[in-house]
C-alpha cells in the first residue's frame, strides 16, 4: 500500500510500546478542503492531529508516526481506558461533515481505508471490536464519522463489530426497564458518559452516538425495538474479536 508523508509537529514526543496500540478510531475532518484540515492538522495552534489521513481520491498520508502519541480522541472513554490518544491509531477521512455538506464517503477511500486497518490490525493484534468511531468514545462532543459511514462494510472485511439478522422478540418491558437495560448493554458493549440507571439529559445523545454506529437510518435518539435488540445481541456475544 502507498502511503506518503506530510508529518505533523503534533504529538508527543516520547515514543510509546507497540503493545500500547489497541484501538483505531474514525474521525472525518469536518472542514471544507482537504488542504484547510491539513494545514490545521500540522499547526501547532490548534494542538490537533492524526496518524493517517485518507483523502477522497484513495490518497493516503501518514502524519504522525504509529509509535507516537497523535492528538485526534482528546477527551474520551471507552471501557476502562480513559483519554485514548495514548492507546489508539486515528484516522481522518477527509469529509465536510455535517456543519458543512456531510458527503457520502467514496469508494476508493473506503477501500484504502480498509487496506490500511488490515495492515494495523495485524501489526498491532487489533480486535474488530477495537475499531471506532469518534463518536464512540466522545459521545457527548463528537458525531464523527457519522450515519454514512460505511461500518457493514468493514464488517465484511473483519474489521467492525456488528449483528446478524436480529429474529428474537422483545419482552413487554416497562419504559423504565427498557431504558435501563439498554444502557446496561451499552455499558458491557464499552460506551460510558452515562448512569446505568438513572436517566439524564445525556441519554437522548448517547443513544444517538450508538444509532449512528448501529442503526444509521434512524438516528433520533429514541430506544426503538432495533436498537434495543442490537444492544442486546452486542452486549451478550460470548467473544468477539
Amino acid at each position: 500500500m502507498k502511503i506518503i508523508s506530510n508529518f505533523s509537529p503534533n504529538f508527543s514526543k516520547t515514543a510509546r510500546p507497540k503493545k500500547n496500540i489497541k484501538f483505531v478510531i474514525m474521525h472525518y475532518t469536518g472542514m471544507q478542503s482537504e488542504i484547510e484540515s491539513i494545514r490545521r492538522l500540522r499547526n501547532p495552534k490548534f494542538n490537533v492531529s492524526c496518524h493517517y489521513l485518507i483523502n477522497r481520491k484513495g490518497k493516503t498520508i501518514q502524519m504522525v508516526k504509529d509509535k507516537n502519541i497523535a492528538w485526534h480522541a482528546g477527551k474520551s472513554k471507552w471501557k476502562n481506558y480513559k483519554n485514548l490518544n495514548k492507546n489508539s491509531i486515528g484516522i481522518e477521512l477527509v469529509n465536510r461533515g455535517h456543519k458543512i455538506k456531510y458527503e457520502n464517503f467514496t469508494k476508493i477511500q473506503i477501500k484504502k481505508l480498509i487496506q490500511l486497518c488490515l495492515i494495523l490490525k495485524k501489526k498491532y493484534k487489533i480486535k474488530k471490536n477495537c475499531i471506532l468511531g469518534h463518536s464512540d468514545v466522545a459521545p457527548l462532543r463528537k458525531i464523527d464519522p457519522g450515519e454514512k459511514f460505511p461500518w457493514l462494510v468493514l464488517k465484511k472485511k473483519g474489521l467492525a463489530a456488528w449483528y446478524p439478522d436480529l429474529k428474537f422478540h422483545m419482552k413487554n418491558y416497562e419504559k423504565k426497564q427498557i431504558r435501563n437495560i439498554f444502557f446496561s448493554n451499552l455499558y458491557k458493549i464499552g460506551y460510558r458518559y452515562f448512569i446505568k440507571k438513572k436517566k439524564t439529559n445525556r441519554d437522548k445523545v448517547i443513544i444517538k452516538a450508538f444509532q449512528r454506529r448501529f442503526n444509521q437510518k434512524k438516528v433520533n435518539g429514541i430506544i426503538d425495538e432495533k436498537t434495543f435488540k442490537i444492544s442486546h445481541f452486542l452486549a451478550n456475544q460470548s467473544k468477539l474479536t
